[in-house]
């Protein structure tokens, strides 16, 4: 008889406001209980500054480990010499960083992602985006505060005010680098506002889906995009993508949106061309060291809108990961696995 995988979870302290830690219990045994081959699992409860590296010692004899983020200090031949079991790792992210994909393949494990939120993070991406562009927050808090105190030592101040210039994304031209889930997402939404939508990715998309985005050279995208959004994994090849160079290459007065991770844009360079007015803004959900030990120079400059890696973080999207993690298993259990980044 054939013997039944065994599986460890690490699960972080969800941060949301509508989920609770119980929630996601319940759904990881709901999901892992529907199917016979897994015989045995195992859930690691960790808080916001905990790391699988801490937990280790608990993968054992496991089969399969579920939550790592996938990077070199975890992913490595030690790791792999002390559980000989472990055949297949899932980070619960899109997203991953740099690890040693031949010494993975060398032990024979498969590495996955999940793509459980390829909508939600556009949808966050365009967020920061229109945020940009209009503001709503300040002008809000405008209508509700300033206003008032304005309006009692002078009755004819203007209620039409504006407290940053509005831009009109008709007709502009958006360049998306990567076009994985996320970036096709985006692209979407991109178009549906009237938006010409350009796109550079490692590999040329093929098919009808990708018929509405011209597919350009990375050094296109820069010269003729008038905003830019990041969509790609942070590999050797993508990091600090966006250097000196890239940005003196760009049209004066682009916006930079990053959702994917920090360490694809070099942050001193960024500051430069913000400061120069290169960049016109830039909306970044994430930097290159999180959490940050200090204050870095974009936190404190106008130009910026910087939030902390929350995309990812409604409550549909963190439930259907756990649904997608479990069931990208059972097809690499069933020999189709899905989702391989190695």
């Amino acid at each position: 008889m054939k013997r039944k995988a065994s599986v460890v979870i690490f699960q972080r302290e969800p941060e949301g406001l509508d989920l609770s830690y119980e929630d996601m219990i319940g759904e990881w045994k709901r999901q892992l209980e529907m199917y016979p081959e897994i015989g045995s699992y195992k859930i690691i409860q960790m808080t916001a500054g905990e790391h699988p590296n801490d937990f280790k010692e608990e993968i054992g004899d496991a089969d399969a480990v579920f939550g790592p983020v996938i990077y070199s200090d975890f992913l490595n031949e030690m790791m792999f010499v002390e559980h000989p079991n472990l055949k297949y790792v899932a980070t619960l992210d899109h997203g991953y960083e740099i690890f040693d994909k031949d010494m993975t393949r060398r032990h024979g494990v498969t590495i996955t992602n999940t793509i459980y939120g390829d909508w939600t993070i556009a949808q966050y991406a365009m967020a920061l985006l229109l945020n940009i562009c209009h503001d709503v927050s300040k002008h809000s808090d405008y209508v509700k505060n300033q206003y008032w105190l304005e309006r009692k030592k002078n009755s004819k101040i203007n209620y039409e005010h504006l407290m940053c210039p509005q831009i009109e994304l008709f007709d502009k031209r958006i360049g998306i680098v990567g076009l994985g889930n996320i970036g096709l997402c985006m692209a979407k939404m991109s178009a549906g506002m009237g938006m010409k939508v350009m796109a550079y990715s490692r590999t040329r998309k093929e098919g009808p889906v990708y018929d509405f985005i011209e597919q350009v050279s990375f050094e296109d995208l820069l010269e003729n995009s008038d905003v830019i959004s990041i969509h790609c994994p942070l590999t050797e090849q993508t990091f600090r993508l966006f250097d000196k160079q890239a940005f003196g290459k760009m049209k004066s007065g682009v916006i930079l949106i990053n959702t994917a991770r920090g360490g694809i844009i070099d942050e001193d360079a960024l500051m430069d061309a913000l400061n120069c007015r290169r960049v016109y803004k830039a909306g970044l959900d994430v930097i290159s060291e999180e959490p940050p030990e200090y204050k870095i120079p974009l936190m404190e400059s106008p130009y910026t809108y910087i939030t902390p890696h929350i995309a990812w973080q409604p409550r549909e999207a963190r439930l259907r990961a756990i649904r997608l993690a479990v069931e990208n298993y059972m097809s690499y259990l069933r020999g189709c696995p899905q989702n391989i980044i190695n």
